[in-house]
């Protein structure tokens, strides 16, 4: 049986595992940018989240001649859980392959973003980035008196005294807000136990690395939050000299590829009615986010 060989020369130029036996040494470069959070975005890429980064992180760790991967991070947090389940899935695969992780902040790697910094073996960091804002915030808007003067009754039945917490609809109760605040202490205490985790001894003396402060990058390598400031580019060049840096990317879904799928398609709350509301309140709610790093 004849068995098809492909010629050395092609094989250098062919993407993934075919064109590493060349013998071309590899850092992965994956974009974190955006909020964090479970719900999808109207915003394509704009979002992320355990779900869109998991075959982006395979494929950045899959090459055999696998240098270092590198993260790119640009995020002013969101999510507590997807955050953690980012960072878990990078350390998994960080200690599956023994390669290094290197995350690199652009204009703001706070809250979130800073939880999936850490999740790097170095950090780095612009000296005008912002980084740090280790602590946990809720917010969300009170619309009690909304939808009487559109002229809707709503109509809530639950069973479980507990179960309409901070419903936005309803006025809100102290002890509610205790509750929460409850689990916004949990929440910090969790954060505040990975970052001592993973930057252990560098870390600068002090609770206030703690209190949700956001630092410049130069102010975060004197606190021990970061290990160095410097651009990939830079920063990559000196330590992997001989590496490919190599992008690594979410796919486009199919039609997207195919340059189908007319506008319409994405339009906020097409097929809901009232989508249009709920979509209104993400996207003012994701850039608020932003809003509070000046960006």
């Amino acid at each position: 049986m004849d068995v098809l060989r492909i010629p050395d020369a092609l094989s250098a130029r062919l993407p993934g595992r075919l064109g590493e036996s060349a013998g071309t040494d590899v850092v992965s470069m994956v974009r974190l940018h955006g909020v964090i959070s479970a719900q999808p975005s109207p915003v394509p890429r704009s979002v992320i989240s355990s779900a869109s980064m998991d075959k982006v992180l395979e494929r950045a760790f899959a090459p055999e001649r696998l240098s270092a991967v590198a993260l790119l991070i640009n995020s002013p947090g969101g999510s507590a859980t997807q955050s953690a389940l980012v960072a878990d899935r990078i350390r998994s695969l960080a200690a599956e392959r023994s390669v290094p992780v290197l995350a690199f902040c652009e204009d703001v790697a706070a809250s979130g973003g800073y939880w999936l910094a850490c999740a790097a073996d170095e950090i780095y960091a612009h000296p005008t980035s912002l980084v740090g804002s280790i602590g946990v915030i809720s917010q969300g808007f009170g619309l009690e008196g909304l939808i009487e003067r559109l002229g809707v009754e709503r109509r809530l039945h639950t069973a479980g005294r507990s179960k309409a917490r901070l419903d936005p609809f309803l006025p809100e109760k102290p002890e509610d807000v205790t509750w929460l605040r409850g689990l916004q202490d949990q929440l910090h205490e969790q954060f505040t136990g990975w970052v001592t985790e993973r930057r252990g001894n560098k870390l600068a003396t002090g609770t206030e690395l703690f209190d949700g402060e956001v630092w410049t990058g130069a102010r975060a390598l004197e606190l021990g939050l970061i290990d160095g400031l410097g651009t990939p580019r830079e920063v990559l060049s000196r330590r992997f000299p001989d590496a490919d840096q190599r992008p690594v990317e979410s796919r486009k879904p199919l039609l997207a590829r195919l340059g189908m799928g007319g506008p319409a398609a994405s339009l906020p709350g097409s097929g809901d009615p009232g989508g249009w509301v709920l979509d209104a309140l993400s996207a003012v709610e994701t850039r608020a986010a932003w809003a509070r790093f000046g960006l």
